[in-house]
């Protein structure tokens, strides 16, 4: 059994800022940001504090209650932007309720028992979870994670709820297992022969709730992977390998972005790309693909990262305004200052809806990791590059300027252990 650090510490000190105060601030700020009503923003504020039980008094001038994985800093709570042509981007908000128990096995009842209330508020089954307890919630059950879960923040207060399971909680020998297993008895008999080979099987997903279409999600780990190999990865309609060979260059830099197949000496020899294929009721095929590029392990700072984005979004016809506002309601620091804010850019297919862009947003409640300046600036310089084959016909939004403010980092920010493989390793 994996064991973890003791239960959150309520604040003792008035006045004393926890982690709950640093994540409500910042969901409250991303809320307006997208134009969320601060009722609905207070609404699923206060579940996401409820969820996080003690752990949310926790004052900020401790060390994190536990090593969660989730983030590199230890802070268990991600927002994401998810963008797409002619909307505003989408928020949400990845946590991990279980973070301040002392070991795997009561970090998964909490987690079930956060997801139980979360169904009884707002009205959905949670029988698909529990016909696969035995899989991900064993006696023994091993780390790196429990479970976490997700909403997708919509307006009127009812969001969409994801739930994220460990396939090694028995050992990482028993992960594949445990997809095959888990695929089957949620009605994809054949789904798992659908898979690309795998070194691994970080997560598996599931819709909860207010879904049009329930997925089931597999999230598969590539180690040194090239932009080819990426190409190779997608079985689902719609994802041309011309756009997935784009967005790996323009996401993990070195190269500039190319349309053309061959020989492709760019791997990703640090933190591993991902991807995710989803399944549909019904349908043994994969019905989606993501690919996931860390691009804080292949860039020098958040101002690259920034950069980076901004010209995936402006030559998708997507706004990058809202991902550049949003930077600012997370942290006060500037850019060039630290690595890490932009986690990770994921390239979004679901069969017969457009490409979606994806940003992975870090809170930085504990560290901000230093830049990486064995990445010079300016590796990949997108104003130079041809029009993107990701543009979907729809007339550019004019380029921002970059997140720039020059201010004083969070006081409460407390310096803890980084290490490189922390998360989604």
């Amino acid at each position: 059994m994996t064991s973890r650090r003791g239960p959150g510490i309520p604040a003792t000190s008035p006045g004393e800022r926890t982690l709950g105060d640093h994540v409500l601030g910042q969901l409250r700020l991303l809320g307006a940001t997208v134009g969320l009503s601060e009722a609905d923003t207070e609404l699923y504020g206060q579940v996401l504090i409820a969820s996080l039980a003690g752990a949310a008094h926790r004052p900020l001038s401790l060390p994190p209650a536990s090593p969660t994985f989730l983030s590199d800093d230890h802070t268990p709570v991600e927002f994401s932007l998810a963008s797409a042509p002619d909307a505003t981007p989408a928020l949400r908000v990845l946590v991990d309720p279980g973070w301040a128990h002392s070991d795997m096995v009561t970090s998964g009842r909490a987690g079930l028992a956060v997801i139980r209330a979360m169904g009884a508020r707002w009205g959905f089954a949670t029988d698909r979870l529990d016909a696969l307890a035995d899989l991900f919630f064993p006696a023994a059950a091993q780390g790196p994670l429990a479970l976490w879960y997700a909403l997708d923040l919509r307006a009127g207060g009812v969001p969409g709820v994801k739930v994220y399971l460990n396939p090694s909680a028995s050992g990482p020998e028993s992960a594949a297992r445990t997809v095959h297993e888990a695929l089957r008895r949620l009605g994809y008999g054949q789904a798992f022969e659908q898979l690309p080979p795998a070194a691994g099987y970080p997560f598996l997903a599931l819709d909860l709730g207010a879904w049009s279409s329930p997925r089931v999600k597999v999230y598969v780990r590539h180690p040194r992977m090239s932009a080819d190999d990426s190409c190779a990865l997608s079985r689902t309609s719609g994802a041309t390998a011309a756009d997935i060979r784009y967005f790996f260059h323009a996401a993990a830099g070195s190269l500039a972005p190319s349309e053309r197949g061959g020989i492709d000496p760019l791997r990703l020899v640090r933190r591993p790309a991902l991807t995710c294929h989803s399944f549909t009721e019904g349908d043994s095929n994969p019905s989606g693909f993501t690919l996931h590029i860390p691009v804080r392990d292949y860039v020098r700072d958040d101002e690259e990262a920034l950069a980076r984005a901004t010209a995936l979004l402006t030559r998708a016809g997507m706004d990058p305004t809202v991902l550049n506002r949003g930077l600012g309601a997370l942290t006060q620091r500037t850019l060039a200052d630290g690595v890490g804010l932009i986690a990770y850019l994921a390239l979004v297919y679901e069969r017969n809806r457009p490409p979606r862009l994806t940003a992975y947003l870090s809170s930085e409640a504990y560290r901000v990791r230093p830049p990486q300046e064995q990445y010079p600036r300016g590796t990949w310089m997108p104003a130079q590059h041809p029009q993107s084959v990701l543009d979907l016909g729809h007339q550019a939004v004019g380029h921002v300027s970059p997140h720039t403010a020059h201010r004083t980092p969070h006081t409460a920010q407390k310096e803890v252990t980084w290490s490189p493989t922390a998360s989604r390793s």
